[in-house]
């Protein structure tokens, strides 16, 4: 495929509107993935599309992406080379409006190659349709920066950290990283296996100048220590949970710092909730992934993780005011709180036959209320499938309570984790839009298909759109979330070398 040049691209976003797309005819090479791409304000910002072209030595192998816009245009492609580790990349837009595409799938086998290292991303300038390594950098013990461009192979990496923990009895660990706010932001620590020290965050300016360090943790050992869960960050500050570790004592306090002198602003505790419940507030996991369980608004943060209590017990909201710095912490319990809306509903989660209600997404509104969407699950056994039924949502007011609940009656599939699928919100975060598939008999052929259940809530009102998205022909349709009030269907057929997909406008 030709490149699509600066003056295409204002053509297309002049005159052009496209509601379908040909994959298979954008590049030449074997299509491997789509992704939609957001940006840093979660608004769609198109699609980048990646082809495979296989190897062109015994090192490396060529890939290509195309960009296309939130209307399926294609907007800009080029090609790139990368080592035979990676299988797939997944892209995503940074604060910068670059497009990093991160590799996401490795071929394992070739790990255990002599000189097999890390992959590392790719970054493409949609402005200049360039595209090129990313670039990474080291903070070294003894205080300097190093770019990194070629990362070390795994071999080589293995070798050096025994070399060091030989020689040191630890090995020291560092992360670094570009900030919106300007320069760069790292952590450092000393690992001794099992436990870490001299923890410390780091402040650079543009020129990698030191400007402030953050000590905590500096003399910790097995049973006493300290840990930070960095929680938000602005020009101004820097918000953070800081826990300190005396045996079976466990203390929590808000850490905010200021972003340019590194002073402490506010170090108050945080009470209220169990140890293990203000420990994990900020990662909530369904399946083994981690779900998108926070926002920020202009003046707070809002934060939504599991209420343990000896087990799961249901839910736990943490709302930061950036402007006082008070904390407000409620639970949701799936007794006596849900019990009255969801039949045969236990303490710990568990519905009827083995099921139990999984997390699937969480939805934070502008008026303060909270949305959760949840899956009824049943894990596989030793001699039975893994099984999914009904999605139940709930919906808060803006005190964590509960308005109602919304249970979708959906058919029993087998050997799948989940039947939902995605979401957006919608009308500039006051409504939602979720998606998910059932596999269902027809009532006149009787025949089971799948269909796609488009599911919104506005002014808290549900309601409900069907579409047969089943395999027809031999071709295989997949849902893709869309620019607000359409969703993108895909239609792929490998033998036909068919891949298409076009935008299908909500009925809301």
């Amino acid at each position: 495929m030709k490149k699509i040049t600066g003056l295409m691209f204002v053509l297309f976003q002049t005159f052009s509107y496209s509601q379908t797309q040909d994959l298979a005819a954008l590049a030449s090479g074997q299509n491997v993935g789509m992704n939609a791409l957001f940006d840093t304000k979660d608004n769609l910002y198109g699609y980048v599309s990646l082809y495979s072209y296989g190897k062109t030595d015994k090192k490396t192998q060529k890939f290509e992406y195309v960009l296309l816009d939130k209307n399926l245009n294609p907007v800009a492609n080029n090609e790139f080379e990368a080592n035979l580790l990676v299988s797939n990349y997944y892209g995503y837009v940074d604060f910068k409006g670059q497009i990093i595409l991160r590799p996401s799938d490795f071929n394992y086998l070739q790990a255990f190659a002599k000189d097999a290292a890390m992959p590392i991303s790719m970054v493409i300038d949609p402005k200049t349709n360039t595209v090129k390594p990313k670039v990474y950098y080291d903070y070294l013990e003894n205080g300097t920066f190093v770019e990194i461009n070629q990362p070390k192979s795994f071999k080589e990496e293995r070798k050096e950290n025994r070399a060091e923990k030989k020689d040191k009895g630890y090995n020291y660990v560092s992360s670094v990283g570009e900030i919106k706010e300007g320069g760069y932001f790292a952590i450092e620590y000393n690992d001794y296996g099992k436990y870490v020290n001299k923890n410390s965050l780091i402040k650079f300016d543009e020129n990698k100048k030191e400007v402030w360090r953050y000590r905590y943790n500096t003399d910790g050992s097995k049973k006493i220590f300290s840990d930070l869960t960095l929680l938000e960050k602005d020009e101004n500050r820097l918000y953070g949970i800081l826990r300190k570790v005396n045996d079976d004592d466990k203390t929590f306090s808000l850490l905010v710092i200021d972003m340019k002198t590194g002073k402490e602003l506010s170090n108050q505790p945080i009470t209220g909730l169990t140890p293990e419940t203000i420990y994990n507030i900020d990662a909530l996991y369904s399946s083994g992934k981690q779900l998108d369980n926070d926002k920020t608004f202009d003046d707070k943060l809002v934060l939504m993780g599991r209420n343990f209590d000896k087990g799961d017990k249901g839910f736990a909201r943490f709302i930061l005011d950036k402007n006082n710095y008070n904390i407000d912490l409620k639970t949701l319990n799936y007794k006596p709180d849900l019990s009255n809306h969801i039949p045969k509903l236990s303490a710990d989660g568990g519905v009827e036959n083995g099921y139990f209600l999984q997390t699937k997404d969480v939805y934070f509104m502008s008026d303060g209320s909270v949305g959760i969407l949840s899956e009824k699950f049943k894990p596989a056994g030793q001699y039975n499938a893994p099984k999914t039924t009904d999605l139940v949502y709930i919906n808060t007011d803006k005190n964590f309570k509960v308005k109602d609940v919304q249970i979708f009656e959906k058919e029993k599939s087998k050997w799948v984790n989940s039947d939902y699928l995605f979401s957006q919100y919608l009308n500039e975060g006051k409504d939602v839009v979720f998606f998910f598939r059932d596999y269902k008999k027809d009532q006149e052929t009787k025949e089971k298909k799948w269909n796609l259940f488009i599911n919104t809530i506005i002014d808290g009102k549900f309601k409900q759109e069907i579409i047969p998205i089943s395999e027809k022909d031999n071709f295989v349709v997949t849902p893709y979330v869309a620019k607000e009030g359409y969703i993108l269907l895909r239609e792929y057929n490998e033998k036909e070398k068919f891949n298409k997909v076009r935008l299908e406008r909500l009925n809301y």
